[in-house]
């Protein structure tokens, strides 16, 4: 479904309620708040004078442009009039500051108009006008006003001016992708053909020789950057293995599905499926996390996924959803949103703090505080901000749109994503169908769909591939469905009052890695449905790679106040007890038995900050 529909899908309770509500109620002002008391948003007025605190930055835009993007789509489904009035008035100043040409950036037009388009490599401005653009069509979808999507209109309008093959536009294409994505929103939008054609040749153009890039910076580089670091190494349609910048990388193949799939360009969306194969497979940390370099914020080798050293940015977490669910809406697999389910839940939920207003910018998968880690940095509690803030937003406007995932109209078919207690209304076929969902979802397997009406229609509801043994039950009775590509499938005339049952057995398990990737040979993950688990110091002290378990052993599960309701898992262990000062010695360490708290991993760092670990060693 779009995101224009995401008032048809209503959270009434459980997980997903919650977390929106927290999203509304801390996330979006904590956001708003930071962007007034940091400047980002004076900075649109163009006033600041030297001297003055908060000196405007390159892509400041883009944190202000998440923001305005994370509240129109709260606005959706909570109205709030006082909000819709603050990210009015922000519309409004960036109105005003626009040329009469269309550019706007609020960083070239107070110090370098002049030197407008002269680096795309490293500078940000086609990376500030996609997330201008998709603010601009999210306030559009919620309100109706075209305002803001006309201002965007212009600028983009503008840029197609300045960009393309034809003669006299420059052949080059952003540094840090995301435009490609937005105008296919703005196309959508808008039904401007001009926007999808030059979407396309921005994806068309990236990688071809002769390289801009390489005559653009004369052919030198610094430090970790070269062509494979901005995905301009060759072609796109040659491309078969994620490199470079993790973020970077998926919002460019969020933008090469969406022109695939515009276009009917099979060979295109086949590369993107090579691509999605290689992350999915081979790159993607067990909480669906991506890009394990710190150096640069990279992808590294197929199977090289450090725990303490990993980078795993929030963003990236965040662009492996956005690019798996158009991966879905092209192919109509569950593999695809079994990688968006895990990285929602785990990669991207744990960079915030349960109370929506501190974040991580990095989700490594074992924590030791003192430790340095490979940029020379050190593990610390969740900060309110950063100085390089396009996580806090960005969390903020996916958890305000995750609506848009647990349905997908395609036809006379509704595809049944994700699973929270929710009110749904479609249009199917030229009719309207009304379907609850109820459920304790992810800390039971049970799910109950109830349909409203008398209506014939499709519905294929998604079996997990974390889902060992299922019942589907029709009105008490075992339903008649066929499996296709991981989804039950049902086509009947549905009554209101039709009761169909997902009832899956959820225990936890204990995770293998692929033995290629040597930093969790002879360790085990704990898992739990789409859950991913860790051992956290507060719970079970410190040095926890002194503990090893019995991956045989059942898992105790535990329902835990302390996180809201969630379920917490009591396991047994054994721990090496501690020597002298001896830093080797001939003998064999003593081993004592323990008991063990497992934690969501998501939930890590809430409480008392130290040590957190998740792939344990397997007795």
């Amino acid at each position: 479904m779009k995101t224009s529909q995401l008032k048809n899908v209503v959270f009434t309770n459980g997980f997903w309620k919650s977390v929106s509500e927290i999203n509304r109620n801390a996330t979006i002002p904590r956001c708003q708040q930071q962007c007034e008391e940091t400047g980002r948003i004076d900075a649109i007025k163009l006033n600041w004078r030297e001297g003055q605190p908060n000196r405007p930055h390159i892509f400041w835009d883009s944190d202000v442009a998440k923001w305005l993007e994370a509240a129109a789509y709260s606005l959706q489904t909570t109205p709030d009039q006082k909000l819709l009035q603050t990210i009015d008035n922000v519309i409004d100043l960036i109105g005003k500051s626009q040329k009469s040409d269309g550019y706007f950036n609020s960083y070239y037009q107070q110090f370098e108009l002049h030197k407008r388009w002269t680096n795309l490599t490293f500078e940000h401005e086609l990376y500030c006008a996609g997330h201008l653009m998709e603010a601009a069509v999210a306030h559009y979808e919620t309100t109706g006003s075209r305002t803001f999507l006309d201002i965007m209109c212009r600028y983009a309008d503008y840029i197609d001016s300045i960009f393309g093959v034809e003669t006299g536009k420059m052949q080059g294409y952003p540094g840090h992708e995301e435009i490609e994505l937005a105008l296919v929103k703005l196309h959508d939008a808008t039904g401007n053909e001009k926007y999808l054609k030059l979407a396309k040749y921005f994806v068309d153009q990236r990688g071809t020789a002769p390289n801009y890039f390489e005559k653009e910076q004369k052919g030198v580089w610094r430090d970790c950057f070269s062509l494979p670091y901005f995905q301009a190494h060759k072609p796109v349609r040659e491309q078969d293995e994620a490199v470079g910048h993790a973020v970077r990388a998926v919002y460019l193949y969020c933008g090469m599905v969406d022109v695939a799939v515009k276009t009917n360009d099979a060979g295109l969306l086949q590369a993107c499926r090579n691509l999605w194969e290689n992350i999915a497979f081979k790159k993607m940390y067990v909480t669906g996390a991506i890009g394990s370099c710190y150096h640069g914020e990279t992808f590294t080798d197929a199977y090289d996924l450090p725990n303490e050293e990993a980078y795993a940015e929030t963003c990236a977490a965040i662009g492996l959803i956005f690019f798996s669910w158009r991966m879905f809406q092209a192919d109509k697999d569950s593999r695809y949103i079994d990688v968006l389910e895990r990285a929602l839940y785990n990669g991207a939920n744990s960079g915030i703090s349960l109370d929506g207003k501190y974040f991580f910018y990095v989700n490594p998968l074992a924590c030791y505080p003192g430790g340095t880690l490979a940029n020379g940095q050190r593990h610390v509690p969740r900060p309110d901000w950063f100085g390089c803030a396009c996580c806090p937003p960005n969390v903020a406007r996916l958890r305000a749109s995750v609506g848009q995932y647990f349905y997908e109209v395609d036809g006379d078919t509704v595809y049944a994503n994700l699973f929270n207690t929710n009110n749904a209304e479609l249009e199917v076929g030229g009719q309207n169908v009304k379907i609850s969902q109820t459920t304790n979802y992810p800390w039971d397997g049970n799910v109950t769909f109830a349909i409203n009406g008398s209506v014939t229609f499709r519905l294929a509801l998604r079996i997990p591939g974390w889902s060992r043994e299922h019942q589907l039950l029709l009105n008490g009775k075992p339903a008649d469905a066929k499996m296709v590509k991981g989804y039950a499938i049902i086509e009947r005339q549905w009554q209101s009052g039709d009761k169909l049952e997902l009832l899956m057995s959820m225990p936890a398990e204990f995770i293998y890695a692929n033995p290629k990737v040597r930093h969790d040979v002879g360790r085990v993950a704990l898992q739990r449905g789409p859950i991913v688990y860790c051992l956290e110091e507060i719970d079970n002290g410190a040095d926890l790679n002194a503990i090893s378990i019995d991956p045989a052993q059942t898992p105790e599960l535990v329902n835990s106040g302390d996180f809201g309701g969630t379920v917490l898992l009591k396991l047994k262990g054994s721990r090496i007890e501690q020597w002298s000062n001896e830093l080797y010695r001939a003998q064999p360490p003593q081993e004592k038995a323990v008991s063990l708290t497992a934690v969501p991993y998501y939930c890590w760092g809430n409480r008392k900050f130290g040590e957190m670990l998740i792939w344990l060693r397997s007795e």
